[in-house]
């Protein structure tokens, strides 16, 4: 458990849960050192809702996505006369998040830092998420970010190898989904490999999603 500057206790090791200052020890946010731009003015590539610089689709500080315009402050409506042809969203598809033995003691075999600290959790129930809408967030929810993915690991148990934007799952017209990995700290294995960063990756039903210490994520369809 960390504790902010201000003294409050936090479960995030980099934002305040609380107040969401900064913690010791943890890199500035690269906007925080960005030279200064006119209000309501954003550089053609920083994030609209923080102002992170963009390092791929989706803003790894609060999670926005430069495609869809998801966010808090969304993105300026299309001056086309042609109404853009929404996704279409994929039906009949869940994921099945569950703790996962194997992977956890192949993750501590190759040592860290922190491989003393993680446990493998006692109890940790199988629970099932809808796949609906045109994408959803695996990751850790963010109070300080304003952050909450829709596959959150949080838990309790919370899976500590889990960032709070770790992957996410996009919709596609045909009804099928795709994986993409916007840039996690401990990556993402699909049916055992490693996902490369950025890269779109097809799902089929039956798929299995490695990500953190310990969580696996078996995608399914009905």
């Amino acid at each position: 458990m960390a504790i902010c500057p201000v003294g409050h206790d936090s479960a995030d090791e980099e934002y305040c849960d609380v107040c969401g200052a900064l913690l010791a020890g943890t890199p500035a946010d690269p906007a925080a050192s960005a030279p200064a731009v006119p209000s309501g003015v954003h550089q053609m590539d920083d994030c609209p809702d923080c102002g992170a610089p963009r390092g791929g689709r989706f803003c790894e500080s609060c999670g926005y996505d430069f495609v869809l315009g998801g966010g808090n402050q969304g993105t300026p409506p299309s001056m086309s006369s042609t109404p853009a042809t929404p996704a279409t969203p994929a039906s009949g598809w869940g994921a099945v998040i569950a703790a996962d033995r194997d992977h956890y003691e192949a993750m501590i075999a190759q040592g860290g830092p922190d491989a003393a600290r993680v446990t493998f959790p006692p109890y940790c129930p199988e629970r099932r998420v809808p796949l609906v809408g045109p994408e959803v967030r695996i990751g850790r929810r963010s109070q300080s970010r304003a952050l909450t993915p829709e596959i959150d690991l949080a838990g309790p148990p919370e899976d500590p190898g889990v960032s709070h934007l770790h992957a996410v799952l996009l919709a596609q017209p045909d009804g099928t989904w795709q994986l993409v990995d916007p840039g996690s700290a401990n990556g993402t294995l699909l049916n055992g490999k490693t996902v490369e960063r950025n890269a779109l990756i097809p799902l089929g039903d039956g798929d299995r999603i490695h990500v953190g210490a310990w969580t696996i994520i078996t995608v399914r369809k009905s």
